[in-house]
Parts: C-alpha cells; sequence; structure tokens
C-alpha cells in the first residue's frame, strides 16, 4: 500500500510543469525537506518498474519524467484499485459517479464500454448519459476530449501534459471525507446514527427514483434540513419556517418528490412533521433546476422565494460591488443562486447549526477573490439580519460567486458607458457625442448628454466616465474626463488614454521599495508588524492599519494555501490602491497553513479602478506553485517585481 506522503508528493509532480523545490514539498507534507529526499528515493524504487523517475535538477528542485506512460498509468490504477479496496462502497451520489467515471477513463488502456460503467455502480444508461455530460464538460475545462467509438466505448484524449493535470486533480481526490462522514461528524450530538442514515438514504433514493440531479451540496443542505427539523419536532418546537400556501409551487413535480421524502421520513422515524416542511424541501429541490434554466429571469423566482430574500441578495452583491469592482452585481443566475442559498443558510444558524464545507480550503485556493467576496457579503449580512456566518458557509457564498466571475471572463468587453455633459446647450452636447462616435465607434456608449446643473439628477450606476468641456466641482464616483467643445486631437487622445488605460496594468500597483525579501519573521504577527510599519514609514498608511488588517484575519485567515497569503485590511482604509510584497527565511504558520510569500493587498477608499488584472495576479500565485517557488529564490525586490510582472503575462 502507498504511503499517504508518497501520494500527496506524487500528484504535485504530476500537476506540476516546472522542478518543484524539496521546501515546497517539505511545507505541503509538514515534514522536513531531510524526509522529503528520503521519500523521493523510495518512491523511486516503485517507480522504477513502471518507466518513470523523480529526477533532481541543480538549483531548481524535482522533476517527473515519465519514460511510458501506459506504464506509469498501470501504476497509478494499482493506486486506485488499492484505495477502493479497502473502501468497498459503490459511489451513489452524482459527484461521486462522476468522480469514479472519470477515473476509470483516465487509466484505462483503450476505451471504456458504457456497459461497463453502468454495471460497476448499479446504474441504468440513462442516469449515466446524464453523469457523462458533467464529465464531458470537466474535460473540456481542461483541454481534453471525450471520444465516442460505435461497438468500442469512451475514449479521452489530449495532450500527456493536460491528461497528467487532469488526473493529479481526480485522482488523489483532496476532499478525503465523503458528505456521509463530513455529517456524521457534525450530526452525531443531534441524533442517533441510525436515524440520520434512515434520512440519507430516503433522500437518495427518492432523488434517484424521480431522476433529479443535485449536487453534493444541495443534497447536504436538504440533509441538513431534515435532521434539523426531525430534531425540532421530537422536542416539541413546531416552527413554521416556510408559507406552504403557493398553488404554483404545488403543481411542480419537486413538490410531489418533497412529499414523498416527508412521508417516507415521518414512516421510518415514527415522527409527524408540519406541511410547511414539504414547501421548504420543495425549494431546495427546486433550486438546482432554476438556477440551470438559463431563460429565467429574477422575477420568476417571486413565486417561489420570499421577496425579502431578492432583495437581501441585492443588497449583499452591491456592497461587494462597492469594495471589490468585480462587475457582477446584476448576474441574474448568481441572484438566483444566492437568494436561494440564503434562505436555508440562515435558518441553519438560527438553529444553531454549523455545517462543515468540505470544499473550503479548495475554495480558497482557487477563488481567493470569490472568497473575499463572500468574507464581505458575511459582514453585511450580520449586520442586515443579524445572523453571524463562518468560513464554512462563507466558503458556498464563494462558489456562486466565483461561478460569476467566470461567467464575466466570458463576456465580450464592454463598451466605455460615458456621460457628457456640456454648458453651451444641447447642440453642442451632441455634436461631441456623435465625434467620439465616429472615431472610437463601439468602444464608447454615450448613455446621457446633459447641462452641468442637471449631473446631480443623472444616476451615475454603471458608469464608466463623465466627459465634461467644463469644471466640475464636486466629488463624485466617476473619473472626468475633461475636452474642449470643439475636440481637438488632444482631446481625442484623452478620451483614448482613458478608454484603453481602464484595465490597468499590475506594474501600476506594484513598488519596488514595498517588497521586503528574505525576511527572519518567525511567526504570523511579527509579518503583519513589519509590513504595517514599514508601509508607515514610506507615507502609505498611518498607525490605525495594523487594526484593519487584524480584523480580517479574525473572520478567517488570510493564508491560501500554497505558501501564500494575501492579508487586507476588512474594508478600504487607505488613499491609493497597492500590493507590498514580503518573502521569508522559512515559513511561518498563518491560520492552519504555512506562508512564506505574502502579498499585502490594500484597495483605494471609493476606488473606481478596474482591479481586474490585480486579482488575476494573486489569483495566480495561489494556483502556481512554480510562481511561488520563484518568488521565493529572488535575492532582490527588482528580482520579484520581474518575476510578478512576468506571471500575470505568462502561459
Amino acid at each position: 500500500m502507498i504511503n499517504p506522503r508518497f501520494t500527496k508528493t506524487l500528484r504535485e509532480l504530476i500537476a506540476a510543469d516546472a522542478p518543484i523545490t524539496s521546501d515546497y514539498l517539505a511545507n505541503v507534507n509538514h515534514v522536513s525537506p531531510r524526509t522529503i529526499r528520503a521519500d523521493i528515493k523510495l518512491l523511486n524504487k516503485q517507480l522504477k518498474s513502471h518507466d518513470a523517475t523523480i529526477v533532481s535538477i541543480r538549483g531548481k528542485g524535482y522533476h517527473l519524467v515519465i519514460y511510458d506512460h501506459e506504464q506509469f498509468r498501470k501504476y497509478l490504477q494499482t493506486i486506485v484499485e488499492t484505495k477502493q479496496e479497502n473502501n468497498d462502497t459503490v459511489p451513489d451520489t452524482p459527484e461521486e459517479r462522476i468522480v469514479f467515471v472519470m477515473k476509470t477513463l483516465l487509466l484505462a488502456e483503450g476505451y471504456v464500454k458504457i456497459d461497463d460503467l453502468a454495471d460497476a455502480m448499479h446504474v441504468s444508461k440513462s442516469t449515466l448519459q446524464n453523469d457523462l455530460k458533467e464529465v464531458k464538460r470537466i474535460f473540456t475545462n481542461y483541454g481534453l476530449t471525450l471520444a465516442k467509438r460505435p461497438n468500442h466505448g469512451l475514449k479521452v484524449t489530449g495532450s500527456e501534459m493536460k491528461l497528467r493535470f487532469c488526473l493529479a486533480e481526480y485522482l488523489f481526490d483532496r476532499t478525503k471525507e465523503t458528505a456521509t462522514t463530513i455529517l456524521t461528524n457534525q450530526l452525531s450530538d443531534l441524533i442517533e446514527a441510525e436515524k440520520y442514515q434512515a434520512i440519507w438514504t430516503i433522500i437518495l433514493e427518492r432523488i434517484k427514483q424521480n431522476g433529479m440531479t443535485l449536487s453534493d451540496i444541495a443534497i447536504n443542505n436538504l440533509f441538513i434540513h431534515l435532521v434539523i427539523a426531525y430534531k425540532r419536532v421530537i422536542s416539541g418546537h413546531h416552527v413554521s419556517l416556510f408559507n406552504d400556501d403557493n398553488q404554483e409551487m404545488k403543481d411542480q413535480k419537486e413538490y410531489d418528490v418533497a412529499c414523498d421524502i416527508i412521508r417516507d421520513t415521518e414512516k421510518q422515524l415514527q415522527v409527524t412533521f408540519p406541511d410547511s416542511e414539504v414547501a421548504y424541501i420543495t425549494l431546495h429541490l427546486l433550486g438546482t433546476k432554476i438556477v440551470a434554466n438559463q431563460h429565467m429571469k429574477v422575477e420568476d423566482l417571486t413565486p417561489i422565494i420570499d421577496d425579502d430574500y431578492l432583495q437581501l441578495t441585492k443588497k449583499l452583491l452591491g456592497d461587494i460591488e462597492k469594495k471589490l469592482k468585480l462587475d457582477i452585481a446584476e448576474d441574474e443566475e448568481l441572484i438566483m443562486a444566492m437568494s436561494l442559498h440564503l434562505k436555508p443558510a440562515i435558518n441553519r444558524y438560527r438553529y444553531g447549526m454549523n455545517i462543515r464545507n468540505p470544499l473550503l480550503q479548495d475554495i480558497k485556493k482557487t477563488y481567493p477573490m470569490a472568497f473575499e467576496a463572500g468574507i464581505i457579503a458575511g459582514i453585511a449580512l450580520e449586520e442586515l439580519t443579524n445572523v453571524t456566518i463562518d468560513e464554512n458557509e462563507i466558503g458556498y457564498l464563494a462558489l456562486h460567486i466565483g461561478a460569476a466571475i467566470e461567467r464575466r471572463n466570458l463576456r465580450v468587453d464592454k463598451p466605455t458607458r460615458a456621460i457628457i455633459v456640456c454648458a453651451s446647450g444641447v447642440g453642442s452636447a451632441q455634436m461631441i457625442k456623435y465625434k467620439l462616435k465616429s472615431r472610437f465607434a463601439d468602444k464608447i456608449e454615450v448613455v446621457k448628454t446633459t447641462e452641468y446643473y442637471k449631473l446631480s439628477q443623472c444616476s451615475l450606476a454603471d458608469i464608466d466616465v463623465i466627459i465634461s468641456s467644463l469644471p466640475i466641482q464636486e466629488e463624485l464616483p466617476v473619473p472626468i474626463v475633461y475636452v474642449n467643445t470643439i475636440l481637438t486631437d488632444n482631446d481625442f487622445s484623452k478620451v483614448d488614454h482613458f478608454i484603453s488605460g481602464r484595465h490597468m496594468t499590475v506594474g501600476h500597483y506594484l513598488y519596488r521599495d514595498l517588497i521586503l525579501v528574505n525576511q527572519p519573521c518567525e511567526t504570523k504577527d511579527e509579518v503583519l508588524s513589519l509590513l504595517a510599519a514599514h508601509l508607515q514609514k514610506r507615507g502609505f498608511v498611518d498607525n490605525s492599519f495594523i487594526e484593519g488588517l487584524y480584523s480580517r484575519e479574525k473572520i478567517a485567515p488570510t493564508s491560501y494555501g500554497n505558501l501564500v497569503a494575501i492579508p487586507h485590511p476588512i474594508t478600504p482604509m487607505w488613499e491609493e490602491t497597492f500590493v507590498a510584497v514580503c518573502t521569508l527565511e522559512k515559513p511561518v504558520m498563518w491560520g492552519d497553513k504555512p506562508v512564506q510569500l505574502v502579498c499585502l493587498l490594500n484597495v483605494k477608499k471609493e476606488s473606481t479602478e478596474d482591479l481586474e488584472c490585480l486579482y488575476a495576479l494573486l489569483t495566480k500565485i495561489v494556483e502556481s506553485p512554480a510562481l511561488v517557488q520563484e518568488c521565493l529564490k529572488c535575492k532582490e525586490e527588482k528580482d520579484i517585481m520581474n518575476v510578478l510582472l512576468k506571471g500575470i503575462h505568462g502561459p
């Protein structure tokens, strides 16, 4: 049986496209570099008979070399088979089946027949076909293709590097606990094991019988709600959480499934639930269906969800937009998903049911900015509802926000939206408008032309710039470009500079004198004190800045994995956007993770900047061990500057 530490080391080596140092592997495994070197020797003995080896490259680290990919895949297959023997369970949720299918296809030497896959999981071919849609989508994200050949079956095709990266993610499952074991740990104090196991089985069976597809998260939320409801009822607390007097909801198929789940649970556990529980379970079941229907609009939710939760969601997203400028506040799918998520989440916390999020560490690492947005939403939620949520629930919010960020990234760049202000009357304002349209075509959208005295009556929501032919005295939350009434080449140049400069470069926020190299700090507190003092000495912040950093750390540590921490004030509190960077002689514990590269972020108060390039860099740092190792090897400030500037523009 392979050592679990070997598995973790092998996973890092498979996924890496550059050599990895023993220091990095040591920090990932929480052991010394000496132990890693001993592990590599033993691991190489196993790999030798499978046409692969780990080579040591002086000054760079370890690199996995595979001479025969088929032989190496057979070695990985033995790891999977050993795991399955030790955990002899058939995958029963959609997500478990998807991972099982992906592992099988990635490790297969040739084609895999659909019938064989269905038999292995004890599901129908139609159920498997539904799972394969998601499998195909995931493979596409990795640049891989799922080929189908008549009478042969399915096969994954693509470059060996992409196959390796996908293998690293899905063969060595980082979420070690299954949904049931996670929930067992959380619910053991509420009800007896056989009772919550009965509820879990009822939910899975009814979902399968009705051909429904729910994510693990949706099933977990439904399961937790039922357990809490059961505990409430047997304790004599018949609290109505939901108005079930809604004919439109009762006409849905999901309502019938909810009735079946309640009836089965009542019969199995000898208990009677209030009628309102059926409506609440229907809401859980409808969630996935509604969000998946791209033709639905936010207004379509009102017969199903209280308007209060729609308005609450919009307030939370407005707060996120104000502080982070992520351009996702109008994303209809996000509004739907969060509105559906918030009501059960809030009620869970009101009944004292804090659930563990098995995806939390992956969410923080993959979507650091989405997690920060979740933090902001959590703070706003507490202010508006008096409900305090922990980072597990923040992680679930971040999943929805991260999906919205991905959707935004797929959108075509929008034109710059402008208001034109002119003192010489409507005619001259129109002339400026058409001159700009003639010169910049679809790069600019003139939303409105107005006289100066009417500017205060104009909504500046979603406006990128005000183009004015006269001075404006008021402080406005939108940039102003001043031009002449009769536009000159210089005026065109100023407008062009603004349009092309909306997406600032990373270099705009990096300062060489805010980079500290190889510092001998022993603790997180020493690092924060060092950075705060350094920034204060250079006039970037005052002595209150460190309090803002600690306020954020109290909510959840800003360590995101991969030896990286991104501390920042809980709200924007200074006059300039910047990133300060600090590398450490050796890792320090930051919450529950080792950290050796610190990227302190400050966003300007009332900022109107487009910070996409900055967030992209920070996300890439968290996701790239090679980039982190390159920074840690740098001996001078200018070298770190070059690595980071190159990092955002690299492959």
